[in-house]
């Protein structure tokens, strides 16, 4: 019965060193393809050049990704819940309404400029041909949540209109799109906050009141000047 028992062990601790062996080798792959989506542009990734720079045969990626397609998934769902830490870490130090929408949206401007090639491939469509899972698009749809959390915050807070809670969210995409279309395309090599186009994000946010104007407040009626006895 022992020598069965330490076999059953002998068994497990082989099963979790290849286990163990198979996360690393799949983030390596993904370490790699990041690498190149960067060098080539995302839609320049291969099987083929992730194999020879991890020194391996090509079919070995099979291994562990079925196809490309499937790399692109993994890369999808690893950066969507990166993304995701780093907006809902900045969101929560701030306050709740648009405070917490606008350094939020910054964090992830940070991010996306520190990460250019992952950011393509989340938030625009470098390869047409590739449909994240449902499970890549959890992280992503948790995002889009917190982000209309805050605008009801801000509506509830008397900063924006009611109307903000309908496409709110949707504009907001628009304005951190735009600005990181821009600086990406002009300005690649500096950081948030530098150049042009990323400076420009807090005062765009400050539009968002025009777009949703708060309900004007019920004006106080001014008290009647009693006469003087």
């Amino acid at each position: 019965m022992a020598s069965y028992t330490a076999g059953e062990a002998g068994r497990g601790q082989l099963v979790d060193r290849r286990a163990r062996r198979r996360r690393e080798t799949i983030g390596e792959i993904l370490e790699i393809a990041t690498e190149i989506m960067a060098e080539q542009g995302v839609n320049g990734l291969t099987l083929a050049e992730v194999a020879r720079r991890l020194g391996v045969q090509a079919p070995s990626i099979y291994k562990y990704f079925p196809s490309i397609m499937a790399v692109y998934d993994a890369l999808f769902e690893r950066g969507q819940a990166e993304h995701l830490e780093v907006l809902r870490q900045a969101m929560a130090a701030g306050e709740p309404g648009l405070d917490a929408l606008t350094v939020g949206l910054e964090a992830s401007g940070r991010w996306a400029l520190r990460n250019q090639a992952l950011a393509q491939l989340l938030f625009w469509r470098p390869v047409p041909s590739f449909e994240p899972t449902a499970e890549a698009m959890a992280p992503s749809e948790e995002m889009v949540a917190l982000q209309q959390k805050a605008i009801v915050d801000a509506v509830t807070a008397g900063q924006l209109g009611p109307e903000a809670i309908k496409d709110g969210v949707f504009l907001v995409s628009i304005l951190i799109k735009g600005v990181l279309t821009q600086a990406m395309a002009n300005e690649p090599q500096l950081e948030w906050g530098q150049g042009r186009f990323s400076p420009t994000f807090p005062r765009l946010m400050k539009l968002l009141p025009a777009a949703y104007p708060p309900p004007a407040r019920a004006e106080r009626p001014q008290r009647r000047q009693g006469k003087a006895r």
